[in-house]
């Protein structure tokens, strides 16, 4: 998002609250300063602007808090990627795109990868020299992945690819891709298999590029009697599923944390301009009705972040599963952000639907939110289950 409006940076009150150290402050103020200067959007070159962030972000250091070391002990830190991607969101969707990107698209690398995967895709991932991505959706597979068909077959030393993946983040840019195919060793989801496939193995191409509401690098892949190593399988036949679940619980929450800055940044621009807008004699902000409506905003913003780090420092502190607690962050989290970013736009009149208003774009931006990694509606079946198990 260009930085139209005067405000500077998001409010870090919040990272005095228990759940944090004073080095997650110390990384926040790093993103900031690293946020305040990327100047002008992608000016429609998406690609380059996302290759360019991760390049960017990789040199600044900022990529070690969502890729893994190249040892198996590394550990990621889920309060860095949730501050990480709140913060960034603030200022840039297409920032925290990238960001979050890397950190998914190697996370089963770092899970499961042997030594020679780990060194070959963490370090360079966490300079910001390989973009990565993470294909797991298909036409017919997205909340139900064990519908998937994207198959793989052994054959001596290499397995074989067939089939396509779809609403692939970063496909056609990424240098390496985490996939997710069936290798059949069981019915459902427990006969598929993780790989990792770079762009130049022999059958493997992008069927079509796909273009969103708010622009981000989408494709669909096609893998036609695509052969790889059987090095590059990650874990065990049959264990991908369990790697994709453990990959999406570290970064659940951090959907959370996008939205979070989204919503925060939309309440931000809905307070400078109730303060300045002037009406009936003085300003927007003087009508009980505004001030209601910014009261309601402010405390879905403050529930949605106390969701969000109770997740993220469950999973860092208390070392406990946060299935139930990540799947009740994102819920909340981004549907609280689609109504505070829509009563900004209410706020702003006429102005707020106007191409290129901050509050226009991130109208655009959370609304893929509520889908991705999860749906809303899925989140609420992980939590009702949950509750019935009574635990």
């Amino acid at each position: 998002m260009t930085p139209v409006s005067p405000l500077r940076g998001p409010s870090r009150e919040h990272l005095a609250w228990p759940f944090f150290e004073s080095r997650h402050s110390d990384y926040a103020a790093a993103l900031d300063a690293f946020a305040a200067g990327l100047g002008e959007t992608h000016g429609g070159n998406v690609d380059g602007t996302c290759r360019a962030l991760v390049r960017q972000l990789g040199a600044a250091g900022l990529l070690e808090a969502s890729v893994a070391g190249d040892r198996m002990d590394s550990v990621i830190d889920s309060r860095l990627i949730c501050i990480a991607r709140e913060t960034l969101a603030w200022h840039s969707g297409l920032a925290d795109f990238a960001f979050a990107m890397q950190g998914l698209g190697t996370g089963a690398v770092a899970i499961a990868g042997s030594p020679e995967l780990r060194a070959l895709v963490l370090p360079k991932a966490r300079r910001g020299e390989w973009v990565a991505a993470f294909a797991l959706s298909e036409k017919e597979a997205g909340s139900d992945v064990a519908a998937m068909a994207c198959s793989a077959r052994r054959e001596g030393d290499h397995y074989i690819l067939d089939g396509e993946k779809t609403w692939i983040s970063n496909g056609g840019i990424a240098d390496v891709y985490t996939l997710f195919a069936r290798t059949g060793e069981a019915p459902g989801a427990r006969g598929i298999s993780a790989f990792v496939v770079l762009p130049d193995d022999p059958g493997f191409s992008i069927a079509e590029r796909i273009d969103v509401m708010a622009p981000h690098p989408l494709a669909t892949l096609r893998f036609e009697n695509c052969r790889i190593p059987a090095a590059r399988l990650l874990g065990s036949p049959g264990e991908g599923f369990k790697i994709a679940m453990r990959t999406l619980d570290i970064f659940r929450a951090s959907v959370a944390a996008a939205a979070l800055g989204f919503a925060r940044r939309a309440l931000d621009e809905a307070t400078a301009h109730a303060r300045s807008r002037r009406m009936f004699g003085g300003v927007l902000g003087d009508q009980q009705l505004t001030q209601a409506t910014l009261g309601d905003m402010a405390a879905g913003v403050d529930a949605s972040a106390l969701l969000t780090y109770r997740a993220a420092w469950r999973r860092d502190v208390q070392k406990a599963s946060t299935t139930r607690e990540a799947a009740m962050a994102k819920m909340v989290a981004t549907e609280t952000a689609q109504t505070v970013i829509d009563r900004a736009v209410q706020m702003f009149g006429g102005r707020g639907v106007r191409s290129g208003e901050i509050v226009e774009q991130l109208y655009r931006e959370i609304r893929a939110l509520r889908i991705y990694e999860g749906a809303t509606e899925v989140q609420k079946l992980i939590i009702g289950r949950d509750v019935l198990k009574g635990t």
